[in-house]
């Protein structure tokens, strides 16, 4: 049976967490397909928000239209995905002439902002990659976009919907540890994965704001959510020590380098032929360069990356993010009045490592549903006793599993239960996001950073 747009706009009630409209409210009854649009045809727009979704939902959703500056990449998009609609450089354009009844939106994160509000104000729900935006004047106009609109905008977080995550928020839900004190959270990219940031546009804060937004602002939204509490305070460090101007040497980029025979970092793209087709091929079009060369001087973010956050229930979290480590993984442990959780994965020598650190990124973009089954250890360690094992099976595909039961959730089940509350909406989103933005200001003045000071969003003890 077919679902409705009713459904869906009854998911994006329930997945934005700021709203209060009732269901009822939607006035859908047919059971036509939902009307998709998207902007932005890069790697992650075409693949999980592109051809994912046609692969896996055309029965109740239908591709209207696509947008991108970079019309060549916007050729590819439509063969890539498989769909017929129409393209279009202009978004505003698009919205008029196909009406979609969701815009997605994968561009660059600097101009998440503008096809947000571009899409609130024209009157149809927004589902956005994160980060949600780059700065909290950016962020301030998308909660004003989202409160003037009546419609709703959903933020992408996967990493919430993966089963390991799941289970740590559920012994902490269950108060295993009893009240939560303190948490030590550090996430470790490896030199596959954290170098290929500085050779994108991820590189330069004016495009990413960094990669305390760009790639913690997952991270930040998980500790909100098993936190279960609003960021109050924040203080950071950070630096560039190296990448960037730091290199032994500099290229214009891989291809053409001269030191390519003596760069450890030196990546061969001729030899990734989606790469070559997608970007290579339509560098003509905009000047984007997707193998440029980690040493050149114009990086500006930050390479190290350290946070402490206080939380509105007093909880303090030690936060670091290192992009250079020899392996990808994290670690967490959550101190608690009655004990202890640690939680890890991918540490090499904490287990069997079923693919090396050169597939690792890719493997957990992976979307075809091959699966690379195994577990993973929590360890529970509660005052005067024992610690006890919970091993939980996991997978690397599809952000850990998260990819699939994100987009079921809003696409094929609406209704299904979320006693976890996975969904995310836009106070998660700007929650998220403003531990990032607070950071990079803290690392830039010296001083610590109210949350409060940032936008009109006043941090809760508790989430609701």
């Amino acid at each position: 049976m077919k679902n409705s747009r009713r459904q869906f706009l009854a998911s994006v009630s329930m997945l934005a967490a700021a709203s209060s409209m009732p269901l009822s409210a939607f006035s859908f009854g047919k059971t036509d397909k939902l009307k998709v649009a998207m902007v932005g045809t890069g790697i992650r727009g075409i693949g999980f928000w592109g051809k994912r979704l046609q692969d896996n939902y055309s029965d109740i959703i239908e591709f209207v239209g696509l947008s991108d500056i970079n019309e060549g990449r916007l050729a590819l998009a439509k063969e890539y995905i498989g769909v017929g609609c129409p393209t279009f450089a202009d978004v505003n354009t698009m919205l008029e002439t196909t009406r979609p009844d969701l815009l997605i939106v994968t561009t660059k994160d600097s101009t998440h902002h503008q096809f947000i509000i571009n899409g609130l104000d024209f009157g149809c729900d927004v589902l956005t990659e994160k980060p949600m935006t780059t700065d909290e004047f950016k962020c301030q106009a998308i909660l004003d976009a989202e409160r003037r609109s009546n419609k709703k905008l959903i933020v992408g977080f996967n990493y919430r919907w993966v089963p390991y995550c799941t289970k740590v928020k559920e012994l902490l839900e269950e108060g295993t540890i009893g009240k939560i004190t303190s948490v030590d959270f550090h996430w470790y990219l490896n030199t596959y994965h954290g170098a290929s940031y500085f050779r994108r546009w991820h590189g330069l804060r004016q495009s990413g704001g960094t990669l305390l937004v760009h790639k913690a602002t997952h991270h930040f939204d998980l500790l909100n959510w098993w936190i279960d509490s609003d960021p109050e305070e924040v203080f950071a460090y950070g630096d560039l020590e190296h990448y960037g101007s730091n290199g032994p040497f500099r290229g214009d980029k891989c291809r053409t380098c001269a030191n390519k025979d003596k760069c450890e970092y030196y990546w061969d793209i001729t030899k990734d032929e989606h790469s070559m087709k997608l970007y290579v091929e339509n560098e003509q079009y905009d000047g984007y360069i997707r193998d440029n060369c980690l040493f050149r001087k114009e990086i500006n973010i930050y390479d190290k990356m350290s946070a402490q956050i206080k939380y509105k229930n007093n909880v303090v979290v030690n936060y670091s993010l290192t992009t250079y480590s020899p392996f990808e993984g994290y670690r967490i442990a959550f101190n608690g009045t009655k004990g202890r959780i640690e939680a890890y994965e991918d540490i090499p020598y904490h287990g069997k490592m079923t693919t090396n650190q050169a597939e690792r990124h890719a493997m957990e973009m992976d979307q075809s549903g091959q699966e690379d089954l195994r577990s993973e250890p929590i360890i529970v360690h509660k005052l005067w006793k024992d610690f006890d094992v919970i091993d939980v099976p996991v997978t690397r595909a599809g952000h850990g599993g998260g990819d699939k039961k994100l987009q079921d959730k809003i696409f094929k089940n609406p209704a299904m239960a979320d006693p976890y509350k996975h969904s995310a909406g836009i106070r998660d989103g700007a929650m998220s996001v403003l531990i990032g933005i607070a950071a990079r200001k803290s690392i830039e003045s010296g001083e610590k950073v109210r949350i409060a000071e940032l936008t009109d969003l006043e941090p809760r003890i508790k989430r609701l």
